[in-house]
């Protein structure tokens, strides 16, 4: 060949590809049609060719192979002999032409084998182009009856394109189950080394039973990376549960410090023991109840941000209870300690009844707003959830607003002034009985506070106070009375000693063993972690 007819030739078969190729495909697809209408091994040959075309297809293929399966197991493919006929559209199987059957068309009939091989390819066919989650879900749950049989490349494309997060999630599980399960060792050793990159016990499980595989002890390769997949995923649990245990235990450690900072200032300032302040806790949930009603009808577009709305109205009226509580009661009974304990017991009685009586004793449901649903796996199963670290959040942030209050406020100056010495801040002019009330107003609004930081993560009930009463105290007597450090410390150490004993020995138990570790410190230490200088006796 001369060498002035190689350009010549070259453009000659870019000319004639496309229509080779445009040629091609009415040809391979009408000898798809053909197998479906032929006889049972031919029909088997074409569901393979779908399967396989849902995972390797354009997705133009695709939408035009998914109609095919779904036919021939709803029995709505008219064979005749010119093709095929799609009843359930009136169209021809290849071209998609409007066209009727023939009078002599007939019906293939599925196998019991066949049937299983075209509910296979239905599946995938649906998985790839199903525009309804719901109908790919329920296409996932088929495929996942036999995870063995899967086309290589099918679930690695449908997981790149889902839109859905969840499904996307499970699809990448099953897709892991089915290299595990493959033919080609090599593909088995990278499905562990990717397992082994998410650490959790699922995947633990999974990699485990390959120890019992016939190639364990046959290839060592294989041995080698189920060893080193088991030894990278133990440690990734090992870790993933330390982490959860520091996180759980500085959520309820931050529960914890919520209950106990309005009551450390009310006994701190006044040694008054508030036997209702888990019932004020309780009223902080049920304001932050009303303020999501009352947005839901008045302003539904920001019911998603209730939480945040209802803190000042939870401070404000827990606050205006406390300080008439104070006003009325306790003004009259501040020496006589016996009495005022009975009265505010009574009042946390009066106060659970109300409820009982205005609200019920249901449960009461709230909306969980979108920044507290949900979490991000981190490793092994720790779950780094929104709801706990918006009460952490919310605790770190109460605080600091209670540390700058007591610290830099006039209302903090006099607050300190008279817990440390009554008779001589009453000498120098401070109002001891209005510092009284205003303090058993904050201490009563931080219980609201509280109150409202359950909310999103614990059951909201008339009796949901009294579960925190008894914890409340032993933070304040642990941290020493009236000290906000105190209370700190002592909250994280009760939460993380609680959520260290519970798992081994169970919730009571663990209450047990912390209320005597307690008063074994305080046989050594009486005054607590931090003594206040110079309390009046």
């Amino acid at each position: 060949m001369t060498l002035w007819r190689l350009p010549l030739l070259i453009a000659g078969l870019l000319i004639a590809a496309p229509a080779c190729a445009a040629g091609a495909e009415p040809a391979a697809r009408a000898a798809l049609v053909e197998k479906l209408c032929g006889n049972a091994g031919q029909m088997g040959e074409a569901a393979a060719a779908l399967s396989t075309l849902a995972a390797s297809g354009t997705p133009e293929e695709i939408g035009w192979a998914a109609p095919l399966a779904r036919a021939a197991l709803d029995k709505t493919l008219a064979c005749d002999d010119t093709g095929a006929v799609l009843a359930a559209t009136g169209t021809d199987a290849v071209t998609r032409a409007p066209r009727a059957p023939a009078p002599d068309a007939r019906t293939p009939v599925l196998s019991l084998k066949n049937r299983a091989v075209f509910e296979q390819a239905d599946a995938a066919l649906a998985l790839r182009s199903a525009a309804d989650p719901a109908t790919r879900t329920a296409a996932l749950a088929t495929l996942e009856r036999r995870p063995a049989a899967l086309p290589e490349g099918l679930l690695e494309a449908a997981a790149q394109g889902e839109t859905d997060p969840g499904l996307r999630t499970r699809i990448e599980t099953l897709a892991q189950t089915a290299a595990l399960n493959a033919a080609d060792p090599a593909a088995r050793i990278r499905a562990i080394g990717r397992i082994a990159e998410h650490p959790s016990r699922r995947a633990l499980t999974q990699v485990e039973a390959l120890a019992k595989d016939p190639a364990y002890a046959a290839d060592p390769a294989f041995r080698q990376a189920v060893d080193a997949g088991l030894a990278t995923i133990r440690r990734g649990i090992a870790l993933g549960d330390a982490l959860a245990t520091l996180y759980n235990g500085l959520s309820f450690a931050s529960i914890l410090f919520m209950a106990a900072i309005g009551l450390a200032i009310i006994f701190g300032l006044m040694g008054v023991i508030n036997l209702a302040q888990g019932e004020l806790i309780m009223i902080g949930a049920y304001v932050t109840w009303l303020v999501q009603q009352g947005l839901r009808q008045a302003a539904p577009a920001l019911l998603d941000w209730y939480l945040v709305l209802a803190i000042p109205v939870a401070f404000l009226v827990t606050a205006g209870i406390g300080i008439a509580l104070e006003a009325l009661l306790l003004r009259h009974l501040y020496r006589r300690p016996l009495m005022s304990l009975l009265a505010t017991w009574a009042v946390s009685l009066f106060l659970v009844n109300t409820v009982r009586v205005v609200f019920g004793t249901q449960n009461l449901q709230f909306e969980t707003p979108f920044y507290v649903s949900g979490g991000v796996p981190v490793i092994g199963d720790f779950i780094f959830t929104w709801n706990r670290m918006f009460a952490i959040l919310f605790a770190a942030v109460t605080l600091l607003v209670t540390w700058a209050t007591v610290r830099k406020t006039p209302l903090g100056l006099n607050i300190r002034a008279v817990t440390q010495n009554r008779d001589m801040a009453a000498c120098i002019g401070i109002p001891t009985r209005r510092v009284d009330m205003m303090a058993f107003g904050l201490g009563s609004g931080l219980a609201g506070l509280a109150g409202l930081a359950l909310s999103p993560i614990y059951s909201v009930n008339p009796q949901m106070g009294q579960n925190f009463i008894i914890d409340s105290f032993m933070v304040v007597v642990l941290g020493g009375v009236g000290t906000i450090a105190g209370t700190v410390v002592a909250a994280l150490g009760i939460g993380q000693i609680n959520v260290l004993i519970e798992p081994l020995w169970g919730a009571v138990a663990a209450k047990v063993i912390v209320l005597l570790m307690i008063i074994a410190f305080l046989q050594w230490r009486p005054e607590g972690l931090f003594a206040v200088k110079g309390r009046r006796k």
